[in-house]
């Protein structure tokens, strides 16, 4: 097959264990390759003639030349078309919208997707032990010995917030009652829902919240699966920040769709609801231009389900997060690309 080629724009490489790997990181492709293989993936930096290779390595006959060619695009690291920069495709535009938070951001961001078994098996869990009888568990505390020590004040630690941050912590058992509607209400809009607008001059209007966010852009969005909240139909939600109210996605939810959604703990499965977090990048990376700011989405993702746990814990639910879910299910069933919107952590409540 003859036409043009170019590498694609998402390629990377690296060593391990003296070995050279190169990997694209939009489809998840990874071949350990010879050094040779560099020289032709750069040449085809931008689209050429393929036979434009036969040219430039003479020593090589042009069958062997095909054949490597071939099993690149096969492997995704060059794109084959019959004409000269082609269409794009959606993944393509929406990575290359990413700009320069790649290829770091772009690369960690599918690196540590679908990372996770579909299940979690009891001799999982026990081989930890096994684990820590070879290995010891890490030190949970650092010191300093022979350092100058200032006593701090013991408080009291009577009111209502501190009880609350002692009385956090993550649940893995509920009951099948119901939660009640007025308390999903207070959750979700203390948690996620916009507080306030300020108009900036110039700008436009930024969303306060109880959680920040870099620029006050606020890049998270909640979507919501529901099993038991009164009033609420059992379903797939999104909750609508601005509005406080809940935009139905699809009808029925199961304790086995968290079961696989949170990537096989079955220890969340009868949880009254689970809400899917996820970023939309394009908020963020509207100001902040370099990869970084992909940790400041993480980071802000964590402000919010802390806030969302102890807000649980007031309200006297039992509430739970993860980062341990099957990625691409979720997101397919979000309807959302997991490139310009991606789920980024998973936190859920039931009753006691």
């Amino acid at each position: 097959m003859t036409g043009y080629l170019r590498r694609s724009p998402f390629v990377v490489s690296y060593w391990v264990n003296g070995a050279l790997y190169f990997e694209n990181y939009l489809t998840g492709k990874k071949v350990r390759a010879a050094a040779e293989m560099t020289a032709l993936l750069d040449f085809f930096t931008v689209w050429k003639p393929e036979k434009a290779m036969y040219a430039r390595w003479e020593q090589y006959t042009e069958s062997s030349l095909r054949k490597a060619a071939a099993q690149l695009v096969r492997e995704s690291f060059l794109q084959r078309a019959k004409q000269k920069n082609p269409a794009k495709t959606k993944a393509e535009k929406a990575l290359l919208a990413w700009g320069q938070w790649n290829p770091t951001g772009g690369f960690f961001h599918f690196a540590s997707k679908d990372a996770y078994p579909e299940d979690v098996t009891r001799e999982e869990i026990e081989s930890f032990y096994e684990l820590a009888k070879v290995r010891p568990v890490p030190q949970p505390l650092k010191s300093y010995p022979g350092a100058r020590v200032v006593k701090l004040a013991k408080g009291n630690y009577e009111e209502e917030f501190p009880r609350l941050l002692r009385e956090r912590r993550t649940w893995r058992k509920f009951s099948r009652k119901k939660v009640g509607g007025e308390a999903f209400a207070k959750l979700m809009h203390l948690s996620f829902g916009v507080q306030a607008w300020e108009q900036i001059p110039e700008i436009g209007r930024l969303a306060q919240k109880t959680s920040p966010s870099g620029g006050a852009l606020h890049p998270a969005e909640a979507y919501v699966l529901v099993r038991r909240v009164e009033g609420v139909r059992a379903g797939l939600y999104h909750y609508d920040a601005g509005g406080n109210r809940l935009q139905q996605l699809r009808r029925g939810a199961s304790a086995g769709e968290i079961h696989r959604d949170l990537a096989g703990q079955w220890w969340f499965r009868d949880a009254a609801f689970v809400v899917y977090l996820t970023a939309v990048f394009g908020r963020t990376q509207w100001k902040y231009d370099y990869a970084r700011a992909y940790r400041a989405i993480l980071i802000e993702a964590g402000h919010l389900c802390q806030t969302f746990c102890l807000t649980a814990t007031w309200l006297g639910l039992a509430p739970f997060c993860t980062i341990a879910f099957a990625d691409t299910r979720i997101e397919k069933k979000l309807r959302v690309d997991g490139i310009s919107e991606s789920v980024i952590y998973a936190m859920g409540a039931g009753e006691k």
